[in-house]
């Protein structure tokens, strides 16, 4: 799969853009202007999205001196990731873009940070991205990069982490290993520059039953009372 740069003459359509960022511990907001120019703000605290996405969207407006009915489209990290995390982020993103009438751009988490990843490593450079799905499994993606770009080698699946096999010629990111690379999911405004570069297709009106893509099913575990 090669992702190329969308033509960028409708850019104006969809910017000012609000991007999110929820699927795993980092929950972050970036207001882009254009493609140069955005504001950001984030924090890393686990279990903490849903009191403080909120507050860093107003703490950013005032920042960037930016009304919320100027904001044009709203990108967010769709996932995989932290099933609580994503539900967070898109119910947030959805109830801006209700209020406001504005579309969704929904943004896949791995390939989001796969083009981040594609303007920092050289040409040709392999990097495997791996993230826990749970105690067992992991969401895993191949890549290589090409012309500051990422190509998939192995398409987004669920895997035992047992089998995941790092080869010395690949890089990895995530959160599997016991000292893994710091970089685990994408940042905001890389949310949102990847929504101004491949997200026109991605543009959703109509998102009343837009879910975040989990991949794995989420299941509520029971919890059996004695007596």
């Amino acid at each position: 799969m090669n992702k190329e740069n969308s033509d960028s003459s409708n850019m104006n359509e969809i910017l000012p853009l609000l991007a999110i960022e929820t699927s795993e511990k980092l929950c972050g907001v970036s207001f882009l202007i254009n493609e140069t120019e955005y504001y950001s703000a984030k924090i890393f605290l686990p279990h903490s999205h849903s009191e403080k996405l909120f507050e860093l969207i107003e703490t950013l407006r005032d920042n960037a001196n930016l009304k919320l009915n100027e904001i044009k489209s709203v990108a967010v990290s769709s996932g995989p990731g932290s099933f609580t995390g994503l539900r967070i982020g898109m119910a947030a993103a959805k109830g801006i873009a209700a209020g406001i009438k504005i579309p969704i751009i929904p943004v896949p988490t791995f390939e989001a940070l796969a083009f981040h990843l594609s303007q920092i490593l050289p040409n040709g450079q392999k990097f495997i991205i791996a993230n826990k799905a749970n105690r067992d499994e992991a969401y895993f993606a191949k890549f290589h990069v090409k012309n500051n770009n990422y190509i998939f080698e192995e398409e987004l699946k669920i895997l035992p982490i047992t089998e995941i096999k790092i080869y010395e010629s690949e890089m990895l990111f995530g959160n599997i290993a016991s000292n893994p690379n710091k970089i685990v999911s994408p940042e905001p405004e890389i949310v949102g520059l990847w929504a101004l570069k491949f997200g026109r297709t991605n543009i959703i009106n109509d998102f009343d039953f837009l879910e975040p893509n989990y991949i794995k099913d989420f299941i509520v575990k029971e919890v059996k009372k004695n007596g």
